[in-house]
C-alpha cells in the first residue's frame, strides 16, 4: 500500500499510534507522536523520491531493553525511569536506516528478568487474548503490542526464551537468532552470554524481513560474530518457498512426558500431523539434559547479571536514594530502592555463586554441564534430524498473579526454551492453536521450531509452509 502510494507512512503511523495510546494493555511505556511522525515524514520523502527501500514508512516498536536516543529507555525498572539515551542501540540504528518509524518503547521484566511481564516497575502487561492472562516475559509488551494490532513489528529479546514464550502466549510469530547474529551494543544487559534481540511480528515472512535488517558483525559488540565466522547479511526470505518433503523433524521425547499440559500437548501434536501431511516426516530423539537447563540457566544467567548490574550503583546514572548517611548506605539504599524483587533475587543468587568457595562448586560446574546441552543438540541435528519441534512451554499463559509467590514455579515454565539460548541456537515459536485458559476461555499455543547454528532462513521457510496451510497466525483477539 506504501509503494503504490494507497497510504502514506504519516497516515500509517498515525493509525498505530491512535490505537496504541487508546489500549489498555499496557504494553507501551513511551510514545512521542511528535518524535515518530517526523520519521513517518521522512520516509514519505523516500517514498516520493522512489529510493525506499521494502521497510521504508512500516512503523515498528522497540522492548524497552534497546536504548533509543530522544525516547526512555528504563529496562522496565525504576533505576532507569527518567533516563533519556544519547545514542541508539545498533538494532534500532539498523532500522532507522531502513526508514522504518519507531512508534514508541514497549513495556518488559525489570532487565529482562521474567516469564510474565510481571516484574515490570511500571505495572504488568495484559495478555490480549485473555486480559486475566499474563502475555509471557520478559518480552511480553512486544508480543502483546503485535497480537493487539498496535504495531505491525516489534523488537524484542531472548536470554532465557523471552522471545519464544511471550510469542507463544499471544500467538504471534517470533524467532530467536543464533547467539552473537544480531548487536548487543546499546541492548542494556541482563546476562552477557545469552542475552540475543530477534523480531516478532504476525508471521514468518514478516519476521524474516525484519531479520533481515537485524544481523550483522558490530565492531562495538565483543560477543558479535563476524563473516568469517558464518555471521554473513543474508536475505532470510530465500527459503520462503522451499517445499516441506523429505524435512526430518526431531520431536524429544524429554518434551512429552510429565508436566506437559494435555491441551498444549494435543495442539502441538496437531501441529506435527499438519507437517507430515507437508510432506515432513517425525523422528523419535531424546535430548538426555533437558532438565538439567533449569539449574545450570538459574545459576549462570543471575551470575552475569550480578556482574551487569553491579554498574547502577546511585553514583554514575540511574537513580539514587534521597536521603543517606555515607557512600556505603548510599550504595545499600540506591539498589534497594530502584531494582524490583525479582532482580534483587537474582543479583543475590549470582553474587552466591561467584564468591570464593562457591565459584568451583556451582558456576564452574554449570558452565560444564551447559556445554554437555550443546552437545546433545550436535548429537542429533543434521544426523538423525533437520530440525527440532515441540512446545514452547508446558502449559498456556497462567493467570495474572498466579505465580507471583512462587518465582520456582515460573522458572520451571522455562524448561523447553532453556537448553536452545544455553546452547546457543536459534529457535522460534509460530501460533498452532488454543488451550483452556482456567477462567475465561481459550489462550494461545506455540509450536517451537529449533535449529542448528545459521539456520534461521531454513527455519523461517518451514513456518511460512505452515503458516501458508493453516490460519493460527492471522487470528485476532476478540474485539480487536
Amino acid at each position: 500500500m506504501l509503494h503504490a502510494k494507497e497510504i502514506s507512512s504519516t497516515e500509517l503511523t498515525r493509525h498505530y499510534l491512535d490505537r496504541a495510546q487508546a489500549s489498555d494493555l499496557n504494553a507501551f511505556l513511551h510514545i512521542d507522536a511528535e518524535l515518530s511522525l517526523a520519521q513517518a515524514a521522512a520516509a514519505d520523502l523516500q517514498l516520493a523520491a522512489g529510493s525506499a527501500g521494502p521497510l521504508t514508512g512500516i512503523p515498528i516498536a522497540h522492548k524497552d531493553i534497546f536504548v533509543t536516543e530522544g525516547w526512555r529507555s528504563t529496562a522496565g525498572s525504576k533505576m532507569l525511569a527518567k533516563y533519556v539515551s544519547p545514542f541508539n542501540a545498533t538494532v534500532v540504528d539498523k532500522f532507522a536506516a531502513a526508514g522504518m518509524v519507531t512508534l514508541g518503547k514497549l513495556n518488559c521484566d525489570e532487565f529482562a528478568m521474567g516469564s510474565s511481564n510481571q516484574n515490570s516497575a511500571f505495572g504488568p502487561v495484559k495478555n490480549p487474548w485473555d486480559t486475566l492472562a499474563v502475555p509471557g516475559g520478559s518480552s511480553g509488551g512486544s508480543a502483546a503490542a503485535i497480537a493487539a494490532r498496535l504495531a505491525p513489528a516489534a523488537t524484542a529479546t531472548d536470554t532465557g526464551g523471552s522471545i519464544r514464550q511471550p510469542a507463544s502466549f499471544c500467538g504471534v510469530t517470533g524467532i530467536k537468532p543464533t547467539y552473537g547474529r544480531v548487536s548487543r551494543f546499546g541492548m542494556i544487559a541482563f546476562a552477557s552470554s545469552l542475552d540475543q534481540g530477534g523480531p516478532m511480528a504476525q508471521t514468518a515472512e514478516d519476521c524474516a524481513m525484519l531479520l533481515n535488517e537485524m544481523v550483522g558483525f558490530d565492531t562495538r559488540d565483543s560477543t558479535s560474530l563476524t563473516a568469517e565466522q558464518g555471521n554473513l547479511r543474508e536475505d532470510f526470505t530465500r527459503e520462503l518457498g522451499t517445499p516441506l518433503a523429505g524435512l526430518r523433524i526431531g520431536v524429544p521425547k524429554e518434551y512429552f512426558g510429565e508436566g506437559l499440559a494435555a491441551d498444549v500437548e494435543s495442539a502441538v501434536r496437531a501441529a506435527l500431523d499438519q507437517f507430515v501431511k507437508l510432506g515432513a516426516t517425525l523422528v523419535d530423539i531424546s535430548l538426555p539434559k533437558t532438565a538439567q537447563s533449569i539449574p545450570v540457566y538459574y545459576i549462570i544467567a543471575p551470575a552475569e547479571a550480578s556482574s551487569n548490574l553491579s554498574r547502577f550503583d546511585g553514583v554514575r546514572y540511574g537513580h539514587r536514594a534521597s536521603e543517606y548517611r555515607d557512600l556505603a548506605d548510599m550504595y545499600k539504599k540506591s539498589r534497594a530502592e530502584g531494582f524490583g524483587a525479582e532482580v534483587q533475587r537474582r543479583i543475590m543468587v549470582g553474587t552466591y555463586v561467584l564468591c570464593h568457595g562457591y565459584y568451583d562448586a556451582y558456576y564452574l560446574k554449570a558452565q560444564k554441564i551447559r556445554r554437555l546441552i550443546a552437545d546433545d543438540f550436535q548429537a542429533v541435528l543434521g544426523k538423525t534430524c533437520d530440525v527440532i519441534m515441540g512446545p514452547v512451554a508446558p502449559t498456556v499463559a497462567w493467570d495474572l498473579g498466579e505465580k507471583t509467590d512462587d518465582p520456582v514455579a515460573a522458572y520451571l515454565a522455562d524448561i523447553f526454551t532453556l537448553s536452545t539460548s544455553l546452547a546457543g541456537l536459534p529457535g522460534m515459536s509460530i501460533p498452532c492453536g488454543f488451550g483452556q485458559g482456567e477462567k475465561n476461555g481459550k489462550r494461545p499455543v506455540g509450536l517451537q521450531i529449533i535449529g542448528n547454528y545459521f539456520a534461521e532462513a531454513r527455519l523461517l521457510g518451514i513456518a511460512h509452509q505452515y503458516q501458508l496451510a493453516t490460519d493460527w497466525h492471522s487470528r485476532a483477539p476478540a474485539g480487536i
